[in-house]
């Protein structure tokens, strides 16, 4: 009896846990963490670090979707599919075999790092001093490997606020860990600059740098899942004697099971994220035959630190308004109340569209006002690349929604082959826009908003044939769009005429402040909010009564 009263507590403390917004967003908000981190770092080591230490950073991230994102999906859902049976000798088996199985994937690809490392820096990406850097991201794999592991571990117990919490650790600390190595190794890297009389050293240094506080970090995020699981360790042991399993998993069969489970998604995410190794490559050689060779590393960090970082950190605001509603549309799904499931649906684009339209249409509008705020030196290029490429907010946020359905509701087929065909349309568009046209940066936005309309457009298609949805296209798409742009007017006014008299801080903030005052007017006037969706808003009272006031409500 006292036994089921401490399971009892802990399944409702675990379910507390996956209400807390803080635990539940907890990868959306560390990965803004990141994005952020480089704006920052832009200033140690500047823009031509940034370009340095940019294909590093990406290779390991890439590998890191593989070895800790979707081995930790699959391998929690796995231990949790055998614990729910008290089958705990076999969830033991598969942290086993993951532990086997993630481990020597990641030292595999490590050593294959270390060797091509040249081939990497000079072939791949076309930046010969990025190598040092690329070099150190080896053991960052082995030990983002052990994360991913205990991450998987304790998500598959139930213990998902002890994950939500080493992401938050790991965002922080990587974030210092980074500033600190590459303010040490850029100062270092300065005297030798000055040896071999060439600056660019300095940057490659400061790179480096950047990349070992990136392992530092993972070293600290390593070590505080190793105390948790040593203190939790006992607890484990103890529910090994209540084993009810019937019959003890293979090795090997675990080890299958969680290849078969991580494979499919992880291959879906590499391809859908491999754009930014490709981008970086196809740019240098477009500046090289342009003969701006030695301008390029300093655009591609300012294009990797500021335009990217910008874009990102808009999406992933777009994505956070709506995530929890995409979970529950899953489970609708699953439970086969598919009316439910289309009334969640169509409510989730229209939320999605209302608040990601705004975002995109006042980050173009504002755009001087915020990079002026955020960075130094004259950003003009940035400021043109932002007002081209906020529409990749809007797009990215679809592409998250359909993409995360097909996923969970199982349409793997339909999400691979939207996959491919999306990124070898966006290869097409940017080898001819890139290094037939000499577009440079620009081409890359544009073969960028080509890959996610088209890949969000498959997957709406893909989804909606199977289950049978059918979109509101004005109430839920056109009016909120049509609005944010109307609105996006004042803001643009609002930047023109304030950002010299009043400083770029202030003129953020009147900007946003009239921008929406005007978006949500016209959200009421055009139906397409009313008194219940206002009353959950921050001042929504103000607007019930402006709106009842002018004859809209």
């Amino acid at each position: 009896m006292k036994l089921q009263k401490r399971q009892s507590s802990r399944g409702s403390l675990s379910n507390r846990a996956g209400r807390n917004p803080l635990i539940q967003y907890a990868g959306l908000l560390s990965y803004i963490i990141l994005l952020a981190m480089r704006i920052p770092l832009s200033k140690v080591i500047g823009d031509a670090g940034i370009g340095l230490f940019a294909p590093a950073f990406e290779i390991f991230f890439l590998i890191t979707l593989f070895t800790s994102y979707s081995m930790t999906g699959a391998m929690s859902g796995i231990i949790r599919y055998r614990v729910k049976r008290e089958q705990h000798r076999n969830a033991k088996q598969v942290f086993h075999a993951a532990l086997f199985t993630n481990l020597l994937v990641s030292a595999v690809l490590a050593a294959l790092l270390v060797v091509f490392s040249a081939f990497v820096a000079d072939i791949l990406v076309l930046e010969s001093l990025s190598r040092m850097a690329v070099i150190a991201t080896a053991p960052v794999l082995v030990l983002a490997a052990f994360i991913g592991i205990f991450r998987g571990y304790f998500n598959g117990y139930g213990l998902g606020m002890l994950t939500a919490h080493s992401q938050y650790l790991e965002g922080i600390a990587m974030m210092a860990c980074a500033m600190f190595g590459a303010n040490a190794l850029y100062d270092y890297g300065v005297k030798v600059a000055a040896l071999k009389q060439n600056v660019a050293y300095s940057y490659a240094y400061g790179a480096l740098g950047a990349m070992l506080g990136v392992m530092l970090s993972q070293v600290i995020t390593m070590l505080y899942l190793l105390i948790i699981y040593i203190i939790y360790a006992g607890a484990m042991r103890g529910r090994l004697d209540m084993d009810s399993g019937k019959r003890a998993e293979p090795k090997f069969s675990a080890q299958r099971t969680l290849l078969a489970g991580s494979f499919p998604i992880a291959l879906v995410s590499v391809f859908s994220n491999l754009f930014m190794l490709v981008d970086q490559r196809m740019f240098n050689y477009c500046m090289n035959k342009k003969e701006m060779g030695e301008s390029r590393t300093a655009l591609w960090g300012g294009y990797y630190s500021k335009f990217a970082v910008l874009i990102g950190i808009g999406s992933a605001l777009g994505v956070l308004s709506i995530y929890s509603m995409a979970g529950r549309i899953s489970n609708a799904y699953d439970r086969e109340e598919y009316r439910a499931m289309r009334e969640r649906l169509g409510k989730t684009v229209k939320k999605l569209c209302i608040v990601v339209c705004p975002i995109a249409v006042y980050l173009a509008a504002l755009a001087h006002a915020v990079i002026a705020c955020l960075y130094t030196g004259k950003n003009d290029t940035v400021v043109a690349w932002v007002q081209k490429g906020a529409v990749l907010i809007v797009l990215y946020g679809f592409c998250f929604l359909f993409g995360h359905l097909l996923y969970r509701m199982h349409m793997l087929k339909e999400l691979f082959l939207s996959t491919i065909i999306s990124v070898f349309a966006h290869v097409l568009m940017a080898y001819l826009f890139v290094q037939k046209a000499y577009l440079g940066a620009d081409g890359i936005i544009y073969a960028l908003i080509i890959f996610f309309a088209l890949y969000g457009g498959l997957n709406f298609y893909f989804l909606s044939r199977n289950l049978k949805y059918r979109q509101d296209w004005f109430s839920g798409v056109i009016f909120p769009a049509a609005a944010a742009i109307v609105s996006g007017v004042a803001v643009m006014l609002a930047e023109r005429f304030l950002l010299e008299p009043v400083g770029a801080v202030l003129t953020i903030v009147i900007g946003i402040i009239a921008g929406l005052f005007f978006y949500i007017t016209f959200l009421m006037v055009l139906r397409v909010i009313g008194e219940a969706e206002l009353s959950k808003m921050p001042l929504g009272f103000f607007f019930i009564m402006f709106g009842k006031n002018i004859g809209v409500l």
